[in-house]
């Protein structure tokens, strides 16, 4: 009894930086996994380092996405489109 007691804080400080770190960054990442797979021809996008742009089309075995921008056309790997960003342009309209 007195070795579980000893245990105890330990136990308890594991148990809360399960619930209040690592769990939530597992589900952040399905989040991010599941907006990248559901992309389609049209949506509006923010890439992770701030460009702004409408998806055109997928290519390179669905890996890489072709944007469209007030610059013309750029093709971005999938993993660069932001989904905490991109929700922002949803939200807003």
């Amino acid at each position: 009894m007195e070795a579980l007691n000893q245990f105890l804080p330990l136990i308890l400080i594991f148990v809360v930086a399960y619930f209040f770190m690592i769990r939530p960054q597992v589900k952040r990442q399905k989040d991010e996994k599941k907006f990248v797979e559901e992309l389609k021809r049209g949506d509006r996008v923010i890439t992770k380092s701030g460009l702004h742009g409408k998806v055109l089309e997928f290519g390179d075995e669905n890996k890489s996405v072709v944007i469209e921008t007030m610059a013309g056309k750029l093709k971005f790997d999938k993993s660069a489109i932001s989904h905490e960003l991109s929700q922002t342009i949803k939200t807003k309209k």
